[in-house]
Parts: structure tokens; sequence; C-alpha cells
């Protein structure tokens, strides 16, 4: 016999399942309304997540560039965050990497057009899934331009989340490093703490140009980024963001530096300077000191570049990074 007091039990237990179903539909609505009138766009050496025709993001990886990368990069419906080859520097490549030196060739300016080394890539694979996240996969190859065999080789694959509710969406790089027959020196430009006052150098890897019409630009780690010297920041944290204003309103693309990495927390390398505009924020595992690879030696560099509304504080931005430390 069921008594009264079973009855009330069952009951509270009923309930309390349907309200979470209710919330689960509820959330799922929200998450469609967030992917609503998404649709993926293949072209010739790119591939685009689009909502009501704007690109999301765009990878591109065209055989006639000289290196591949990520242009445009939005909010679902927002403007551009991301600058793609501005007349100070056309080898910025909007959210790309790059070394800048390779056993002293130079693989990051492009004089005429043409960079004194080479990067290559071959083997593009993309799986663009139905719930609008993707994984990208490639193999590069670092070889100076009158080499005849490859210094540096590398894996890299980069998972694309989903848009969440609020727009926001993450990529996951992985880059697996192998050195070729000789050791290769990973060097950058002096940093701005050399003996000779050099405040351009300390840059390689991983970066973001943004765009010009960011307003209200500020830099925010989850360590301090002391004194912005000529312009420019050079601090250790363990992720760091560039925000402002696009729009009217708030927004951000933050980087996280894996645990795994060597040197973590890296240097973050910075420039905020008004009068451009120029806008620039990259993970720089060299800027103190060069990086020696040994003949057939392995490097894996890990970073999730997260790009969001609002502007995220030290907290959390700390949250976000031991979310990011947990995955293998």
């Amino acid at each position: 016999m069921i008594t009264g007091a079973v009855r009330a039990r069952i009951s509270m237990k009923l309930g309390f399942g349907l309200r979470l179903a209710a919330l689960a539909v509820l959330l799922g609505a929200l998450g469609h309304a967030q992917t609503k009138n998404m649709q993926w766009q293949r072209g010739t050496g790119a591939i685009a997540l689009l909502q009501g025709g704007k690109p999301v993001w765009q990878f591109n990886s065209a055989s006639t560039q000289s290196k591949p990368y990520f242009h445009p990069v939005a909010l679902p419906g927002g403007s551009d965050l991301t600058w793609l080859s501005p007349n100070d520097h056309p080898h910025h490549f909007a959210l790309f990497f790059s070394w800048k030196y390779l056993n002293h060739v130079n693989y990051w300016e492009e004089p005429a057009g043409v960079p004194e080394g080479t990067t290559r890539w071959t083997n593009v694979r993309v799986e663009a899934r139905r719930d609008y996240s993707a994984r990208i996969e490639l193999d590069l190859q670092y070889r100076p331009e009158d080499g005849m065999s490859d210094v540096l080789t590398e894996k890299r694959s980069i998972e694309i989340s989903r848009p969440a509710t609020d727009g926001g969406y993450f990529m996951d790089w992985d880059m697996e490093f192998t050195a070729g027959n000789k050791d290769v020196e990973l060097d950058r430009a002096p940093p701005e703490t050399a003996p000779d006052g050099n405040a351009r150098g300390g840059y390689a890897g991983l970066s973001v140009r943004l765009a010009r019409e960011l307003k209200i630009p500020m830099v925010t780690a989850t360590a301090s980024v002391g004194v912005l010297a000529n312009k420019r920041y050079g601090f250790a944290a363990a992720a760091a963001e560039f925000s402002g204003i696009m729009d009217g309103a708030e927004t951000g693309i933050a980087f996280f530096d894996h645990p795994s990495n060597p040197r973590h927390p890296t240097r973050w390398y910075a420039i905020m300077d008004s009068s451009v505009p120029f806008w620039y924020l990259n993970a720089s595992l060299l800027q103190l000191e060069s990086y020696t690879l040994r003949a057939r030696q392995g490097l894996r560099l890990r970073y999730r570049v997260f790009v969001h509304p609002g502007r995220w504080d030290s907290a959390r931005l700390l949250k976000e990074h031991s979310l990011y430390g947990r995955s293998k």
C-alpha cells in the first residue's frame, strides 16, 4: 500500500525531475538560439563558420599564403576583432603562429612579401561538425629558403568549441615540433631588457593583432602586468587577455598557457599604442631567453584562445585557466 507520505515523496521527485527536464529544454533552446542561422562555408584553402552570412571565424590555409591564420575572428553577429596585414606590419596575420628566428634565419618578417625562412604545410584536415564545433589538423615544415631539408617540423591541431549561449567560444591549439637532423635554436630579437635598450624585441609564437576599431583597450592577466614602458608590456602570467569596446559592448580575446608548457607560466608581450592604433598580444615563450631543441628532439606547446563578451578580471582568468589546465 502506498501511503500519503510515500505519495508526497514520489510527487516531489517527479516534480523535481520535471523541473530539471524543463531547465534542460530551456538551456537547449538558448543554445539553439545562439547557433540559429549558422552554417559552414568552405572555399579553396578556407573554412568559415557563418551566422546570418557573417563570419564568426575563418581559418585560412591557401597554398599561396606564407602562413596559415585565422581572420576574421568575431563574436556571432559582431564586427571583426582581428586585423589582417596592417600597413605598419603586413606580416601580422590576425590570429597566427610564427617563429621569429630558427638558427638565425628570419621566419617572421617578410620583406617584399617573401620571408627569409619558409613555412610550408600539407595534409590540412578539417572536421566541421553539425553542432558548429570543429577540429583542424595540419602538418608544417620550416626550411631556410636555400636549404635542402627541414630544420623543424610540426603537427598542429586546433579544436574549436561551438559558440556558447553568450556567443563565446575557444580554440585549443596543440603544436608538436620536432627538430631535424641538427640542433635548432628558437630565438627572438633582443627583449626590452637587453643592454642596448632595444624595446621592440622578445616576441615569437602565438599572436593576435586586434582590430584598429577596438576602443578603450586594456590588458589584464592572472598576475600583475607591470608598467607600460615605451607602449609595451612584458610580464609573466598563466593567462592574459586584450579587451576593449566593439560595437558599443565590451569584448575580449584571452590567451591561456597550458601548465605542461615549458617555462610555464609563460611571459607575455603586449603592445598598446593608440597613435597607430596598435593592439597586440603574444605568448612569448622566448622573451627572456632562446630555446635550443636538440636534433630529433620534440617540443609540445599548448594554448587556449578564448573569444568572449565582456572584460574578464584576473579572478575570471584564473578560473578559466584552472578549467583549461585540467584538460589532457
